[in-house]
């Protein structure tokens, strides 16, 4: 059943579990997404780059690079791509959006389905936060076009 469904939400998904991500990109397919997959980091990375995302999710622990080196990446590009970090890891780890610079952060669990669908909703419609590090009052200025 599908509610709400989103006006041209694109999502990039990254896991290098295959099962994994075929199951949660057709979760996200039938809420109404728009959702492109990318078997690692690597690889999205370079999908992310020629293409507009609106949110990435993407699997923490990754052959080669890892998920939070791709959200180094998309920060550093200054993209308003809003993201969720997946792992089993987070808690052990003590990770927290801050120290990952995810938007969100999903524990892979029985209840992941449920909340990888609240956090995409929610991120849907919320403006992007700053950048950890990002000084001073006010947005960052968007560039819609760039020259290179």
């Amino acid at each position: 059943m599908k509610k709400d469904p989103p006006t041209a939400i694109r999502i990039l998904l990254v896991d290098d579990n295959v099962l994994g991500s075929t199951a949660r990109g057709m979760i996200l397919k039938e809420h109404g997404y728009d959702v492109e997959a990318a078997l690692n980091a690597g690889e999205a990375w370079e999908t992310f780059q020629k293409n507009h995302f609106d949110i990435v999710v993407t699997d923490f622990r990754m052959h080669g690079m890892s998920g939070l080196e791709l959200i180094r990446r998309i920060r550093e590009a200054g993209s308003p791509a809003r993201i969720i970090l997946l792992s089993g890891f987070l808690n052990g780890l003590g990770m927290t959006e801050e120290s990952t610079g995810a938007d969100e952060l999903i524990t892979k669990s029985n209840k992941e389905v449920v909340e990888l669908l609240r956090a995409v909703k929610k991120l849907s419609v919320r403006p992007r936060r700053r950048s950890p590090g990002s000084q001073g009052p006010g947005p960052r200025s968007s560039k819609k076009a760039n020259a290179g």
